[in-house]
């Protein structure tokens, strides 16, 4: 496994605990219960480990996580419950502790979590088609920097569509981890502010020089409700 940076009080800045749970909750388009659900598990069967627990703060990679794992739930009939058993499997195949975060998951990971998924969870011949695809879809809004997950794209406009423009980018390097507009380095959140206090999206996309639909994924960015 490559090496990873060894930086901030010996973390690398993907597993810093950037993001309160209601901001991570919001940028992944999740229920604040359900993403805590997912973090802590109320019977110790956590999904993921947090990147801190007290106050709960989710970190790059925990984003990562939650978004692929947020694929599989909107496949009917995939327990979450019963996930975990399967990433453990996967990644006990692939060597990895965290196999959701790193890019072999894309390639070798994804067929043995769905074959696994097909034993283990019961899901059918053709739920195991779904799985796939709803995991392909996601994967692609992820890029990776060697071994790692480095930048999500995360859905900003209702449900998930391969076809849907990469608008808005979370990069742990970039905006201290803040959903920013793609190409710009402009925060998302300071978009919506200047919105709310009344410019139009046509005066912002003139000053920040894009176009209107980048200056409207922006604002549904940061007002979109969770899924």
């Amino acid at each position: 496994m490559a090496a990873r940076i060894d930086i901030y009080q010996g973390r690398a800045p993907e597993d810093l605990p950037a993001y309160a749970l209601p901001r991570a909750a919001g940028i992944l388009r999740l229920s604040p219960s359900t993403l805590r659900l997912w973090a802590t598990g109320g019977d110790g069967s956590a999904l993921f480990k947090a990147a801190r627990r007290s106050p709960l703060s989710l970190s790059f990679s925990n984003l990562i996580e939650a978004f692929v794992l947020a694929s599989m739930r909107r496949v009917h009939g995939v327990s979450m419950q019963r996930v975990r058993k399967a990433l453990r499997y996967v990644g006990k195949e692939l060597g990895y502790d965290r196999p959701l975060v790193h890019a072999g998951f894309q390639t070798d990971g994804v067929e043995l979590f769905v074959v696994h998924a097909g034993r283990l969870l019961a899901v059918s011949a053709e739920g195991q088609t779904v799985l796939r695809e709803a995991l392909d879809t996601s994967l692609t809004r992820i890029e990776w920097q060697g071994d790692f997950a480095a930048r999500l794209y995360p859905w900003v406009r209702g449900t998930p569509d391969p076809r849907q423009p990469k608008t808005v980018v979370v990069d742990p390097r970039l905006g201290f981890g803040q959903p920013v507009m793609a190409g710009t380095g402009i925060e998302t959140r300071v978009v919506v502010s200047r919105y709310r206090a009344g410019e139009s999206a046509a005066v912002l996309a003139e000053d920040y020089g894009v176009d209107i639909e980048r200056i409207d994924d922006a604002i549904r960015c940061e007002v979109g409700e969770a899924a």
